[in-house]
């Protein structure tokens, strides 16, 4: 178990650092962020909710927290970054890597933390 654990916080840090970067970037450097939404069609009223949506899900996954919310976290980076990954691919804008690197990271981070939670839960 020590090494799982090991192994999801190698995954979890890069992946907590881009989420962090992405709400810096999208609260700080709101112009930039507003004309890639309106290069990828997205309306620019969700950024500041995106940003916070994104400090929130980091807190609910790495906090030891109500299972459901850790859930339902994981579920929304994961249409986020879909979504992100397909705007960007259907944009033909060629920055749709970062999308991609996060989806895997969290994919990942799911597995990993189901992995430890359950010989946690198993007495391993």
């Amino acid at each position: 178990m020590k090494r799982a654990r090991v192994v999801y916080w190698v995954v979890a840090v890069p992946f907590i650092a881009l989420m962090l970067f992405a709400a810096y970037n999208y609260v700080f450097k709101h112009e930039l962020i507003v004309d890639v939404f309106h290069r990828l069609g997205y309306p620019t009223y969700i950024i500041y909710p995106l940003a916070l949506a994104k400090v929130l899900g980091l807190l609910a996954i790495v906090s030891d927290g109500s299972k459901a919310l850790k859930e339902w976290a994981y579920a929304g980076f994961f249409f986020n970054f879909v979504l992100a990954l397909s705007a960007h691919i259907n944009a033909g804008d060629g920055q749709f890597a970062p999308a991609l690197v996060c989806l895997v990271l969290l994919i990942a981070m799911y597995i990993l933390d189901k992995k430890t939670h359950g010989e946690k839960s198993h007495g391993n």
